[in-house]
């Protein structure tokens, strides 16, 4: 017993540092930020930085520049689309990956290369690839009979979000791929061999070996990239800044603009309450619908 409590306090006396920096770089903006968020913090004017209730949140849904209930339908849109075709297709990648062949380190690498790329570069490089006049895309388009005029994909409202989202989509597929490919590994080949022996074709051998037995590794990494994706307003500022008529705002681009070009940091940190709540809200949801379906395999 005595040893035990000593390992105890040894240990404990070794996590002082991490908590020490998860309290300094993490709990206390948080709580701070919760704070701002009702209070006046405007940077024009910080005379009088009193509490206001909610009337930041108001001002921020009742505010005629910004159509509120569009912006949170872009953040739903954004996040949605992004996330089904990184996963879909990461998920492909990996099975493709599982088995050594040929050439497979050269093709990891160009798999894996965006994930190395900065989030504002992307959008700077799908930018010019999107370009309604010089861009590579709209060339391709025109040679291959596909349009007849370029289109102005980030100028027009009616693409440009479909636009940012073949971005992100192109950047987050390397994240899926790693992940999955690391938990595929991992299923005894075993199991694909009895399987086989008892008539099952790859069909069934995704859903009823491959699939159950990364779970786990598939519930978390879509947790976890849903909250990036939420929280990842580089590429569209990369890439059309959150127009043409605010098509492609979404909540995080919503909350730097407060912060960066009308220096309200109270409404800013009010709008980050409300995307921090929106996830914890999808967390406990997402968790709860997974772990009941795991109860039931």
């Amino acid at each position: 017993m005595l040893i035990l409590r000593k390992n105890f306090w040894k240990f404990f006396i070794m996590m002082i540092p991490a908590f020490i920096l998860l309290i300094v770089f993490t709990y206390t903006p948080i709580i701070r930020g919760g704070v701002m968020a009702f209070q006046r913090y405007n940077m024009f004017d910080l005379s009088d930085t009193g509490f206001i209730g909610f009337g930041n949140f108001k001002a921020i849904i009742t505010d005629r520049n910004f159509d509120f209930v569009r912006i949170v339908i872009n953040t739903l849109v954004w996040v949605f689309f992004s996330l089904i075709f990184q996963f879909g297709l990461g998920f492909g990648l990996a099975l493709l990956m599982r088995k050594p062949f040929k050439g497979r380190g050269i093709y990891s690498a160009l798999v894996f290369y965006p994930w190395a790329v900065s989030g504002f570069a992307i959008g700077l490089i799908w930018a010019w690839m999107f370009n309604g006049q010089f861009g590579i895309i709209n060339d391709i388009l025109v040679r291959v009979g596909i349009i007849s005029h370029p289109i102005g994909f980030l100028s027009d409202p009616k693409f440009a979000m479909m636009s940012v989202i073949i971005a992100n989509v192109w950047y987050g597929i390397p994240y899926f791929a790693i992940m999955l490919l690391a938990a595929l590994q991992s299923v005894p080949n075993e199991l694909y061999e009895a399987s086989r022996i008892d008539g099952a074709n790859r069909f069934k051998q995704l859903f009823k070996i491959t699939i159950p037995y990364i779970r786990p590794t598939i519930v978390s990494t879509v947790l976890l990239r849903t909250m990036w994706i939420m929280n990842f307003p580089e590429i569209i500022y990369g890439m059309t800044g959150g127009g043409p008529a605010n098509s492609t705002q979404i909540l995080a681009t919503h909350m730097i603009n407060r912060i960066y070009q009308f220096y309200d940091y109270g409404q800013g940190a009010a709008i980050g309450f409300i995307i921090m709540s929106m996830l914890l809200l999808y967390a406990i949801v997402f968790l709860n619908i997974s772990s009941r379906k795991e109860v039931t395999v």
